[in-house]
Order: C-alpha cells, then sequence, then structure tokens
C-alpha cells in the first residue's frame, strides 16, 4: 500500500467540510470495520513506488479507551493536516502513514483494529476515521503489547527492507502495558500460535528491530499512572505532553528531531512557525520534546 500523492489543500478539505459534524457524524462505526479486523492478516505493507521511491512507514497507534478518545478526534477534526504539513515543510522523503487502535483484549470487543498504511490524504482520512471508538477501559492496563506484537511480526517496510532504516510508531495512552502478552490473546486475536506467553520486554525488542517506537501522554496529570513503566521499556521515547491539543506537533517533531532534519529545538520552532502553527502550541510542544532533543543532540 502507499500509492498515490499527498495533497494538503484536499486534507485541509475534508477537514473544513466537517466543522459542523457531530463526533459521531465522523466516526460512525459501532464496532469493528471488517478490513481494519487484524484477525488472518498476514502483512500491512509500506512500499516503495514510482512516486514514492523512498517511503517511511509511519504508524498511529491510538488508545481509544474512554480517557482517550479525544486525540483520535482531534485527528481527525483538525490536527492530522497539520502534522503532514510539518513533514512536507521540513522534507521528510515520502511518509506512509497507518492508522490502528488499542484497546483492553480482557474487556473490548474490538482491542485491537488496524489500518493500512498510506500515502493520500483521502485514504488517510478514511482509515482513520473508519476506527470504532469503543470507549471503556477501568486502567491500570491497556493491551498495548497486543498492538507492538502486531507492528513487530505483519509489518513489511521497504524503508527496512532496502535501507535498513526503522519506521516510526507514535503510540497514544495513559495506562500502562500487560505484563505479558498472552498466548490465548494473540491466537484470538491475530490468529498467531505461539508456544508461550511473551514479556512485553521481549515484544519491544523484536519491535525495535524495524520501528522507532514513541510512547505519547497526552497531559502533565496522567504521566503519573505510567511514565515511569513506559521509560522502564523505551528510555528517553517517552513524551509528556501538556494538552492532547499537541498530539502532531510532538510527533512530527519528535520525527524532525530523529531525522536530523530540525538540528535542536529552536530550528524545530522555527519550521513550526513556517508552517503556520499557533505560537502558544510551539511553546508547549518545545517543551515537550526538551528531553528528546537532550539525548539527539
Amino acid at each position: 500500500m502507499g500509492t498515490g500523492n499527498y495533497a494538503y489543500e484536499a486534507h485541509d478539505a475534508i477537514v473544513r467540510q466537517r466543522a459542523n459534524a457531530s463526533d459521531q457524524e465522523v466516526f460512525r462505526q459501532t464496532g469493528c470495520h471488517p478490513l481494519m479486523n487484524p484477525k488472518g492478516v498476514l502483512v500491512r505493507e509500506s512500499r516503495d513506488s514510482n512516486n514514492h521511491s523512498n517511503s517511511l512507514a509511519i504508524a498511529f497507534a491510538l488508545d481509544v479507551s474512554g480517557s482517550m478518545g479525544t486525540i483520535p478526534v482531534l485527528m481527525a477534526r483538525k490536527l492530522l493536516p497539520q502534522f503532514m504539513k510539518i513533514l512536507l515543510n521540513v522534507r521528510v522523503p515520502d511518509p506512509q502513514v497507518l492508522f490502528m487502535t488499542v484497546g483492553d483484549a480482557t474487556c473490548n470487543q474490538a482491542p485491537l483494529q488496524v489500518g493500512q498504511f498510506e500515502s493520500t490524504a483521502e485514504l488517510m482520512d478514511q482509515w482513520l476515521t473508519w476506527c470504532y471508538l469503543e470507549g471503556g477501559g477501568s486502567g491500570p492496563h491497556e493491551s498495548y503489547e497486543l498492538a507492538l506484537y502486531f507492528l513487530a511480526m505483519h509489518t513489511a517496510l521497504d524503508c527496512w527492507e532496502k535501507r535498513k532504516k526503522r519506521g516510526y510508531l507514535f503510540m497514544t495512552g495513559d495506562e500502562i502495558p500487560y505484563p505479558k502478552l498472552s498466548r490465548r490473546i494473540v491466537e484470538t486475536v491475530i490468529g498467531d500460535r505461539l508456544d508461550d506467553d511473551l514479556t512485553v520486554e521481549e515484544v519491544v525488542a523484536e519491535l525495535q528491530k524495524t520501528f522507532v517506537p514513541f510512547f505519547v501522554i497526552p497531559d502533565q496529570e496522567r504521566r503519573r499512572n505510567c511514565e515511569k513503566r513506559w521509560r522502564d521499556l523505551l528510555g528517553d521515547h517517552v513524551i509528556c505532553m501538556d494538552s492532547p491539543e499537541d498530539v502532531c506537533l510532538v510527533t512530527a517533531g519528535a520525527l524532525a528531531l530523529c531525522e536530523r532534519v530540525a538540528p535542536d529545538l529552536d530550528a524545530l520552532g522555527k519550521m513550526f512557525h513556517d508552517a503556520g502553527m499557533p505560537k502558544d502550541r510551539i511553546k508547549l510542544a518545545a517543551r515537550a520534546l526538551k528531553p528528546l532533543s537532550k539525548v539527539i543532540a
């Protein structure tokens, strides 16, 4: 997947057309969309093409529990075009974006939903708004490790296979993963048969072979729930925001820092400004990215 060209104007028009629509009219699914059901899926592919000779895989794994449903709504109604505009402005080559959702496999009907890697505004928006915002969840865990496993075992990326360049994962959430990935859950939700349960550390290690993973926490209050555990797993690749409104700025900024297209926060701030981002959001995004910038510099 990933054919076609991205047009910011087309994406902005899609968002503007739904300005007066309710959230329920934007996200209409009342269950997992059949094409996002991971059961039996062999692979989701991010491939080069004539239009995209240097593809870069980017996955958003969005927690859609009751406390986290704000982020996918913000992305669909306002923020995703901003993310893409920043990447285009800083000349990140040929981004291909996949959306997936995360819930709790012990109680949700759709604990994992997975789209395709796409390059066009229309298809990115389609997969995002096909997500079923199931809600629920009561903490302190969500099945993040199930999504990590799928990306590690069921994706094929030309950026890695041809150029040994890992893709990027931005997972949003406010809870901790389960300590082990149950082989029973894997078989039920994805269809794979494992000999044993896997520790979350084993799953992360496998994922890191092909992806650079980040965990993005929506605000300062909720960082207390989960920051320490995620730092144990991902080190400095945990981003604590001040508001869900900053999700596309901080994810685009983290990618720009890792890709070295922004050498420091000052350069990144200028890139945000040149892309027309609001000054107050730039300031908050820079604060969230400051720890990462010190490590990468």
